[in-house]
């Protein structure tokens, strides 16, 4: 039988992290003044309330966590973090329907940063900070986050690990698992910390600098202006924007390969960087060149503005700093492609991975080679290391499955009235966790709040599936995943 206690036990104890998260928010709504003090006291107490009920009935668990529960923990967390976590902002009145505080939410800690507020300056500091806090957990996993604080709290955490991670080739710093966390996610706090600091050089408030860097470095996209970087309009805020984006979109592994342990020339061998990079310039010359030409841009500015969104939607994180909307629709078709691909594996960007591309075309082209010599044994290899088999039925099931998803919702969003270019872009937007696509206005100008409500619980399954990878969610739908051992 599945051990309930024990995942019990362990939402339980993330809750009460949770509401320490709200405890940072309520601090600042104090500090300002702000309206939403009492809804964050309010949240904090329902929070709390809720992790005693889980640690309750966990009580007599041990920390011992099979497969199963492994996978059943992670798609809990995930679904109970954003229940509580829509709390502030129904209690507060901003969003009074819970439907659309859900999504919301649950956009947050996905990072996939779509958002039903079409005047995100309206909302008093504290649920502007909750918005952005709710990204900077979710960047790089809640239960990874545990493994790194707490990993006494999570048994069998190599299993919670994999059901968590992105990318189909896991690679460890260390031995111990927990201590490839807290390497990791020291690495996201400095490039957090270095990307704020170099905002307020460029002439941010402390309180933006903070939001926005939060959120670069979660590749999530919220932002304290309806015209993300655009409100500041100053290439400086721009190319940093731009240079913490790549940074986050790049295997967190590798960078700490490459800047703490001084191994420069793997970075350079890396095939996945190599690609993701090639990528990039490749996309942002063919972009630039049609903004000179199209639209009359300068070289310097058609550099910045093609190089920004190029960055911008392959990380996934979605955020502008031009009015893309007068910009050739053949590149939106190119950013809607380099937002299906993603960054790299083990980043916290969300997409079809690099690393999968990269299988995927050697797989074509071992294809193409056997056509001409039957019997040769090519295998696939990435970075000098054979893929088994294995991963290469992994993969072609987790290209089919993602295709399926965005096929389906595709179709749903055009029986509940979507014109077809929206309907085929918030399908690619949520299952790749980038939520930029309906300020395209490339078909009906419409906005996520005005998405039907079942739309929306939709779209919310969608980016879970999305940032978990979809079997995590798939197999608990499975009558084999229920049976007794």
């Amino acid at each position: 039988m599945i051990n309930f206690s024990t995942v019990s036990k362990v939402i339980g104890t993330l809750l009460f992290l949770e509401a320490v998260m709200m405890m940072l928010c309520l601090g600042i709504s104090v500090y300002v003044g702000g309206e939403d003090a009492s809804a964050f006291l309010f949240s904090i107490i329902i929070t709390i309330l809720g992790g005693v009920l889980f640690k309750y009935h966990g009580r007599n668990s041990d920390n011992s966590m099979g497969r199963r529960e492994a996978y059943l923990l992670v798609t809990f967390i995930w679904i109970i973090f954003s229940l509580f976590g829509s709390l502030p902002f129904i209690v507060s009145g901003y969003i009074s329907d819970f439907t659309d505080a859900y999504f919301e939410t649950m956009s947050g800690f996905t990072t996939t940063g779509c958002s039903i507020l079409d005047d995100v300056e309206r909302l008093p500091k504290g649920l502007l900070f909750w918005r952005t806090m709710t990204q900077w957990i979710g960047g790089l996993g809640i239960a990874f986050f545990t493994i790194a604080i707490i990993p006494s709290l999570v048994g069998g955490n190599i299993k919670v690990f994999s059901a968590e991670a992105t990318g189909p080739m896991r690679a460890k710093m260390h031995p111990r698992l927990s201590t490839t966390a807290k390497w990791i996610w020291s690495i996201y706090v400095l490039l957090t910390v270095a990307c704020a600091f170099c905002y307020y050089q460029g002439g941010m408030t402390v309180f933006d600098c903070l939001n926005y860097a939060i959120t670069t470095t979660a590749t999530g996209g919220f932002s304290t202006h309806n015209a993300d970087t655009g409100f500041y309009n100053n290439p400086y805020i721009d190319y940093t924007a731009i240079i913490f984006m790549f940074l986050s979109g790049t295997s967190f592994t590798l960078l700490y390969s490459t800047f703490f342990k001084g191994n420069f020339k793997q970075l350079l061998k890396n095939t996945e960087f190599k690609f993701y990079l090639l990528v990039i310039i490749c996309t942002t010359i063919v972009i630039a060149a049609i903004l000179v030409f199209d639209n009359g841009y300068t070289l310097a500015k058609a550099f910045r503005s093609s190089l920004f969104q190029v960055v911008s939607f392959i990380t996934t994180t979605g955020i502008f700093n031009d009015d893309v909307s007068q910009w050739h629709h053949f590149v939106w078709v190119i950013l809607c492609l380099t937002m299906m691909l993603g960054g790299c594996s083990g980043s916290t960007s969300g997409g079809f991975k690099c690393i999968r591309a990269v299988m995927v075309t050697n797989i074509m082209r071992n294809e193409i080679k056997r056509i001409l010599h039957p019997r040769a044994v090519l295998p696939v290899k990435v970075n000098h290391t054979t893929v088994p088999y294995s991963s290469q039925v992994t993969l072609l099931a987790f290209l089919a499955a993602y295709v399926g998803l965005c096929a389906f919702t595709y179709m749903c969003m055009t029986i509940w009235g979507i014109d077809d270019v929206n309907a085929a872009t918030i399908a690619l937007s949520c299952a790749s966790n980038s939520g930029p696509t309906l300020n395209l206005h490339i078909g009906e100008a419409i906005s996520w709040g005005a998405l039907p409500a079942t739309a929306k619980w939709l779209l919310s399954g969608l980016m879970l599936m999305g940032r978990l990878e979809i079997f995590s969610v798939i197999v608990l739908f499975t009558t084999a995943f229920w049976k007794e051992r």
